[in-house]
């Protein structure tokens, strides 16, 4: 038997995509890559910060979503070594393209891209408990909760690979498109530092729920 009843997935989809569609730190972060280093790297972080989804529902699915919610002090951790964590790529695309070295050293080859992808959504634990929040709606009590989170997890990863990777491919098709202009290389490094710059701080601002 399928862990996750039909008519529940089709109304889990649908508001699934809505949410990917809404632009927020995984768009961004897809958006920076594509800018920065092309169609490839930014496939290879759509599907870093997919994996990193994964993970946090396999997390949320054992329970460590309410650890978190009730401590504090280990939120706060994690917070602010992804706030440290986003700064540093920040200053990274400012030394790589913003004029202390040359342009094309600042693409980031694919399998870095996920790596780095995958440690930003792995740092942010507000990941952790939007899907300890969203995913129970979905859950039947009487099935296998187990199966039913990490099913429902892997559709909405899914759906985030597909829109996150339009944005970023288009990035960077828009990037590559321009990439022999030095001022364009300049600009694509303060473009990506700022992104970079803002999801840092929206990570510092975030309240714990």
């Amino acid at each position: 038997m399928f862990p996750v009843d039909l008519a529940v997935l089709l109304a889990f989809v649908p508001a699934g995509l809505a949410l990917n569609l809404t632009p927020g730190a995984d768009m961004m972060f897809c958006l920076g890559q594509g800018l920065r280093s092309g169609p490839a790297s930014a496939m290879a972080a759509n599907f870093g910060i997919a994996v990193g989804g994964l993970v946090h529902t396999l997390a949320a699915a054992l329970g460590l979503g309410a650890v978190l919610a009730a401590h504090p002090a280990a939120f706060d951790v994690i917070r602010w070594v992804g706030v440290g964590y986003l700064l540093w790529l920040a200053i990274k695309g400012l030394r790589a393209q913003g004029g202390l070295v040359a342009p094309n050293r600042g693409a980031l080859a694919p399998l870095r891209a996920f790596r780095e992808a995958l440690m930003v959504n792995l740092l942010n634990p507000k990941v952790i408990l939007f899907i300890l929040a969203f995913l129970p709606q979905f859950v039947d009590p009487t099935r296998a909760v187990f199966a039913q989170f990490l099913t429902l997890g892997l559709v909405f990863a899914l759906g985030g690979l597909v829109v996150n990777g339009a944005v970023g491919v288009f990035a960077g098709r828009l990037g590559q498109g321009l990439a022999t202009s030095p001022v364009f290389a300049r600009w694509l490094g303060w473009a990506s530092a700022g992104i970079f710059g803002l999801l840092a701080l929206r990570l510092a601002l975030m309240e714990r729920v």
